[in-house]
């Protein structure tokens, strides 16, 4: 699944690989269960190029710890990069990472399970009862049942390496 186009691997090498970044949505009141802004803060870990690990710490999913197998796809080398994956709970996820303008532009689908159950998506996906309860999320509904969000982020900071996430092994699950 990793790398699709025309895109060298000293590219990927340089622009993504072990690149951890820290970003926040800042979400109106309008688009919010409270009617109050809300800043959205994730934490995104591009371990290689077939794997993600992200954490949430802001916003109705904040408490979710999770891993995924994932398609990138440059557009411009050195400036912007695509990453899309498929969750556990039914969700899809495509996110565009703008390395010269430092944002994140994100579209998520999420499941009316995910959406509407949020509190029963948190967890770590390393949690065997966790991962069970997510793809029951993803058994709600049907596919036509989204709730679509599109975002964008602006980078707090960019580093290399794992920071405050863990990492994975390679066989782990992932759809």
């Amino acid at each position: 699944m990793p790398l699709v186009g025309n895109v060298s691997t000293a590219s990927f090498d340089e622009d993504i690989r072990d690149r951890h970044l820290l970003y926040s949505y800042a979400v109106p009141g309008s688009e919010t269960e409270s009617g109050k802004p809300e800043t959205w803060r994730y934490e995104m870990w591009f371990f290689n190029e077939d794997r993600i690990v992200y954490a949430i710490h802001g916003g109705p999913m904040a408490g979710r710890k999770n891993y995924q197998a994932v398609t990138y796809q440059c557009v411009r080398p050195g400036e912007l990069w695509q990453c899309s994956w498929l969750e556990e709970t039914g969700t899809l996820v495509s996110m565009v990472y703008d390395i010269k303008e430092k944002r994140i532009s994100t579209m998520i689908g999420f499941s009316k399970g995910h959406w509407e159950k949020s509190v029963d998506a948190h967890g770590d996906k390393r949690n065997p009862e966790d991962l069970a309860r997510w793809r029951q999320l993803a058994q709600l509904g049907c596919q036509t049942d989204r709730t679509m969000l599109v975002e964008q982020a602006e980078l707090e900071e960019d580093f290399r390496g794992a920071g405050d996430l863990e990492p994975i092994e390679m066989d782990w699950p992932c759809l």
